[in-house]
């Protein structure tokens, strides 16, 4: 999918089509998750510090990421795949390796273009978004045509042109060449794919050692015999929080752990699976990062369970310095569980006394009963989620400060809509959930514009697409 996160987000804010906008954390320890194509026209790319985005773009909109939503076109666009072949790998929300031929589809050029072309004309009418195809005899190549193919085009590498077309490419360019091995090559002369074959396999494990050296020779040869495998079993399943400010105090510390472990077991649940060793990560405010972890003695999903062991954990860490990240993860993942008839019960209690003990603060502070949780803390109202209003509907965050909230008020299928602003606290606006990006619309079927491409730039359905990618060996 192209620009996936901040294309949904496009397709959902008719006022921000055609507009930069960037998706990720928003504070200012936030890092870029991903940015609109007219984000990165000014230098904005995934992974960089939400801080220097907003150096680069500052008057791009800056929207806290909507997994919900992303889920649900994903799980729209997984389907389509499936549709395809039996086997279908994917390698995240907005990325999957289909074997075609597995699905029958005859091992020609043009038929796998013609199969490729129907596949991006049915994710834009079923999802509203647009999506690019790479197409080639090996995954590594595949992979290295869906990125030439962006945005929104298909791009085959032909069979007899691998070594050709891989030769003068950045040897970061080949999967497992990170930053280090990149230094690694570039210090013994070596910087793209062509001058990587001809240093030879002896060479590169040499620098790079046996496995490392022998697979990156052999791919640099255009050689990939890696299979796609249909199902790729999670190994472990986690949360993790970055505070824009460092946690000191020890409570606070505690209570994060506590309310991580309670989103893990729900992701835990979420995916039908349980495990048996808890991870805690904490990362300090000099950005050392520990982990410790507890193998129980059964797979569990027991919530109080998890908590207990990841409180145990945060017992043997020093976090009297500062905290920057917490997380806690689950690993040694199953598909059922294993009461745990010894387990204590010391986690629950504390929970229940530290109950007692926030309410009795509260009657001391303000010479009554304690107010109920949801309206002792102000609403969170991040740029982005999506709300209700009783008199003017659906709409979403575009700020919020000094008590109020500003909110657009527009549909994936609206005009751009207006902007009112209401105080946090504003009995009439309550969170909402994301719209669907097609298909919700008025009776007359108006649907939203593209996300990615003006409506002129791009095929519509049933448009003949055979000009759009050009095989790459032609380029």
């Amino acid at each position: 999918m192209d620009a996936f996160f901040a294309a949904a987000e496009q397709a959902a804010k008719p006022s921000l089509r055609g507009k930069p906008v960037v998706v990720g954390g928003i504070g200012v320890r936030g890092v870029v998750s991903t940015a609109s194509y007219e984000a990165r026209v000014f230098g904005v790319r995934s992974a960089m510090p939400t801080a220097q985005a907003r150096r680069l773009c500052p008057n791009a909109a800056y929207l806290a990421p909507r997994f919900s939503l992303y889920r649900q076109v994903s799980e729209v666009v997984m389907e389509l795949l499936h549709a395809l072949s039996p086997l279908v790998e994917p390698l995240s929300l907005d990325e999957a390796f289909v074997d075609l031929e597995a699905g029958g589809v005859p091992p020609r050029t043009a038929a796998a273009r013609a199969v490729g072309e129907q596949l991006r004309r049915d994710i834009r009418s079923a999802t509203g978004l647009t999506g690019s195809v790479g197409l080639a005899g090996a995954k590594m190549l595949a992979k290295i045509a869906s990125e030439a193919a962006k945005p929104n085009g298909l791009v085959v590498i032909e069979p007899g042109t691998e070594r050709e077309l891989l030769g003068p490419m950045t040897v970061r360019t080949l999967p497992g060449v990170g930053p280090a091995t990149a230094e690694t090559l570039r210090r013994a002369g070596i910087h793209t794919v062509a001058e990587t074959a001809e240093a030879g396999e002896a060479e590169l494990v040499r620098l790079l050692g046996r496995a490392h050296g022998a697979g990156l020779y052999t791919m640099a040869l255009g050689r990939d015999d890696r299979p796609v495998v249909a199902e790729r079993d999670a190994k472990s399943i986690s949360v993790e929080d970055t505070f824009e400010v460092d946690l000191t105090d020890r409570t606070r510390v505690r209570g994060e752990v506590l309310r991580l472990a309670d989103r893990c077991v729900q992701r835990l649940r979420a995916a039908g699976r349980s495990g048996r060793t808890v991870v805690i990560k904490v990362r300090n405010y000099d950005f050392s990062t520990l982990t410790r972890s507890e193998t129980l003695r059964g797979p569990t999903d027991d919530p109080a369970v998890i908590r207990e062991a990841a409180v145990r954990l945060l017992e043997t860490v020093d976090t009297t310095g500062g905290v920057r990240l917490l997380g806690v993860g689950v690993s040694g993942l199953a598909d059922f569980t294993q009461e745990d008839l010894f387990a204590q019960a010391a986690t629950e209690r504390e929970a229940e006394e530290a109950e007692r003990a926030a309410k009795a603060a509260a009657e001391l502070s303000g010479g009554g009963a304690a107010a109920p949780e949801a309206e002792e803390r102000p609403r969170r109202w991040d740029p982005g989620r999506d709300v209700l209003h009783d008199e003017y509907g659906a709409g979403w965050v575009q700020g919020s400060g000094v008590g109020r909230v500003t909110v657009r008020f527009e549909t994936p299928w609206s005009a751009p809509g207006r902007v009112r602003t209401f105080a946090v606290e504003d009995p009439a606006l309550r969170p909402g959930e994301p719209l669907p990006l097609v298909g919700g619309g008025p009776a007359d079927g108006q649907s939203s514009e593209p996300a990615i491409l003006p409506k002129s730039w791009s095929p519509e359905p049933g448009e003949d697409t055979g000009s759009v990618g050009e095989e790459i060996s032609s380029r």
